[in-house]
């Protein structure tokens, strides 16, 4: 391991759904420990996984993980990974009243660079109410006051953000892997 370890999240964007790009959590796993991180730990079947590995840019770490998985399983997975830090950052700026709330209405968007604020200008947000979304520093938060199940917001603004990696969590997520890398 290079440099002081630290410890990190990887967020896989779509791995293990309608039986697509499937990745077990177990070889998912296997490929981070080849790469020489540890104490590796997946959380759910969705793409998220913590560990550690000496300190480095996070870029640097996402392509490691895309090049190995592509690799290992033949297609490519987008991948963006976050320090302890930075994931601790996210809660802390979220913008909604998330305590006591349920988890399952309000997502955030990480992306691969930070987001290009003309560009967002552009989704016209009184199209999607009462769905509502805040920029953050290189994330987005949606709030879903009635659910998310058929928001069209998601979409609009991944289509805002074109040319990075996206990919979503929501809230329930966030916090477990908060809890995950101390």
């Amino acid at each position: 391991m290079t440099g002081r370890p630290e410890r990190y999240a990887a967020l896989l964007r779509g791995i293990n759904v309608g039986g697509n790009k499937k990745v077990p959590m177990a070889e998912l796993r296997e490929v981070m420990a080849e790469l020489g991180w540890e104490d590796v730990r997946t959380y759910v079947n969705s793409g998220n996984a913590v560990f550690t590995a000496g300190r480095r840019d996070t870029g640097e770490l996402a392509a490691e993980l895309e090049s190995a998985l592509a690799g290992r399983f033949g297609f490519t997975v987008p991948c963006l990974a976050r320090t302890a830090g930075e994931l601790r950052a996210v809660v802390g700026a979220c913008p909604y009243p998330a305590a006591g709330t349920d988890p399952a209405r309000l997502l955030v968007l990480f992306l691969g660079s930070a987001p290009d604020r003309g560009r967002l200008a552009t989704v016209d947000a009184a199209a999607y109410a009462p769905d509502e979304f805040r920029v953050g520093e290189h994330e987005l938060y949606c709030w879903f006051p009635e659910g998310m199940g058929r928001s069209r917001l998601p979409g609009a603004l991944e289509a805002a953000c074109r040319g990075t990696t996206v990919t979503g969590r929501n809230w329930r997520t966030v916090t477990r892997l908060v809890e995950m890398v101390p």
